[in-house]
């Protein structure tokens, strides 16, 4: 049955038996073969398939949370077992926003693989709530999260641990040559920590630019679309260069804590202790 749970979640999280198919390398028949066997053993449909893709049922999401609880504790069991036979192996996995990723990550990520070769890690790009979500179901060992001043956590980070990793400095940037007063802002979409930010200091902003991704809007400020407010870590570089440059503002630096997350230390396999160490180091 715990190959039925992980299949069931894998729809839930993919949206679509199609997608989820491709992901567990299964055809399409095997793998509602499979939903079904778990609906069978437990009584009653879990999921439907509509235009939209696969949707929980009732039952479905009642099961849901006890689903990825099972699966967590099954990881969590494998990694006792590997530590009490000594193996030398292992593997974590990490959530991180796109910031953490692209400029923070990469250098902690190949000193960890340097020291512990025959560990696998595995790295996914995701927002604040959802790095926190994907935590709590088992779905990674740790996360990198976001906290604002002030901020009180968010609902889905109840039950984890919450370290704090370091100062995240957000700072207004422009292209070298830019001299326009008031020119627009850059910026990414509602609901994101910059965003939030951003609305909550610089109300007057006009935006001209909604953009998924840091890259994205460094390219079009040297460009001299606008200005925009980023991490000083993901432009050091440029400044440097000389391809953006420092916009003085007397609201600026703005700051942001960068917060690891994990369902507890004594709940960490081996290799994510190890890798939670190399963090925090």
């Amino acid at each position: 049955m715990y190959a039925d749970l992980c299949n069931f979640l894998l729809v839930v999280r993919e949206g679509t038996f199609t997608a989820a198919a491709r992901r567990a390398h299964l055809t399409q028949p095997a793998l509602s073969a499979s939903i079904q066997r778990l609906e069978s053993a437990l009584g009653g449909p879990l999921l439907v398939r509509d235009r939209k893709g696969a949707v929980l049922t009732d039952a479905g999401a009642a099961l849901l949370p006890h689903a990825r609880a099972a699966r967590a504790a099954v990881e969590e069991g494998r990694a006792a077992v590997a530590e009490v036979l000594g193996l030398g192996r292992g593997q974590v996995s990490v959530g991180a926003g796109a910031t953490a990723c692209t400029y923070l990550l990469p250098e902690v990520l190949a000193g960890f693989q340097h020291d512990h070769p025959t560990v696998r890690y595995r790295l996914r790009e995701l927002g604040t709530p959802h790095v926190e979500a994907a935590v709590l179901a088992g779905d990674l060992d740790l996360g990198i999260a976001t906290r604002l001043e002030g901020e009180r956590p968010p609902p889905e980070a109840a039950g984890l641990t919450v370290e704090v990793w370091r100062d995240d400095p957000l700072v207004l940037v422009q292209a070298p040559d830019e001299h326009r007063e008031r020119p627009p802002f850059l910026t990414f979409v509602p609901g994101s920590p910059l965003r939030t930010l951003l609305d909550r200091h610089f109300a007057e902003a006009e935006v001209c630019m909604e953009l998924g991704s840091i890259p994205a809007i460094k390219g079009n400020v040297a460009a001299g679309v606008g200005i925009a407010l980023v991490p000083a870590s993901a432009v050091e570089v440029s400044i440097a260069e000389g391809r953006l440059a420092h916009r003085p503002d007397p609201r600026t630096p703005l700051r942001r804590t960068l917060v690891l997350v994990h369902r507890g230390v004594d709940r960490l396999s081996v290799a994510a202790s190890a890798l939670r160490q190399r963090i925090l180091g």
